[in-house]
């Protein structure tokens, strides 16, 4: 599993990061086309302790704010979707992807 931000690192400071507050997050995005809607999740992404997520989400963000709203009738309602979990700091799934290294 690829995930963006976790080059280099060692398995002791993945550890002591997590312990402070480091997680992995995914970002939406939404596409309509008039009578088709799309949403999916963006690559993992590791955000270290202290670090934002805006940098990260805007351009899901911008792609649901130009391309989303456009399918009736689930486009705004997947892009409001969208819109709160990116401008929320993105969906956490640190304790999924730990789970997922300490099986494999």
């Amino acid at each position: 599993m690829q995930i963006n931000g976790l080059e280099n690192i060692s398995a002791q400071q993945l550890n002591q990061e997590l312990a402070q507050g480091a997680r992995f997050v995914l970002f939406e995005y939404c596409i309509s086309l008039i009578i088709v809607t799309f949403k999916r999740p963006s690559a993992v992404y590791y955000i270290r302790p202290g670090e934002g997520t805006f940098g990260k989400s805007i351009g899901f963000t911008l792609i649901t704010l130009l391309f989303g709203w456009w399918g009736i009738p689930w486009g705004p309602i997947y892009s409001i979707m969208s819109l709160v979990t990116n401008l929320g700091g993105g969906k956490n799934i640190t304790a999924e992807i730990v789970n997922a290294m300490n099986r494999g």
